[in-house]
């Protein structure tokens, strides 16, 4: 079932499984706030029970460009287009928040980023291979985040 992520009141509905729910329920809803200022566009989050197509495009991605495979159990997605750009969002049980970022008219911005959630270790698949820089957000903590750009066409 579809869930409005509300960023007024911060909700670890559907992230209750992860050992930083509270943290990963945060960076979903800074995601959220981020969505609703800037586009005024509400953020809405499937359980990824729910949500295959999403993953296997995430997934895809990932493997392709990257030769990336997430042990994490993805807990929900998000998937919508705001203006010309795709956003697609998985929720990982350990507390990682991956974006892929596709813009449909300019192949120079199109990438995936990466977001940890405050609390949690950098995942094994990302260790050594990416630069994290840190954010203070008040919802979320501290959040770690880095990214790629996609050379690829999806």
């Amino acid at each position: 079932m579809a869930y409005i992520v509300d960023f007024k009141n911060v909700s670890t509905i559907g992230l209750e499984s992860s050992p930083v729910a509270e943290a990963l329920a945060g960076l979903r809803a800074n995601e959220a706030r981020y969505f609703m200022n800037k586009y005024k566009h509400e953020f809405t989050v499937l359980p990824a029970s729910e949500s295959q197509d999403t993953l296997d495009y995430v997934n895809r991605v990932l493997k392709e460009e990257r030769e990336l495979e997430f042990a994490a159990k993805p807990l929900e997605t998000a998937s919508f287009q705001v203006e010309n750009i795709k956003w697609t969002y998985v929720f990982y049980e350990d507390g990682l928040a991956i974006n892929v970022l596709y813009t449909v008219d300019d192949p120079k911005k199109r990438a995936v980023g990466f977001k940890l959630s405050e609390g949690m270790e950098v995942p094994k698949e990302l260790e050594g291979k990416f630069k994290f820089a840190r954010q203070k957000s008040k919802l979320a903590g501290t959040i770690r985040g880095s990214f790629f750009k996609i050379k690829g066409e999806y």
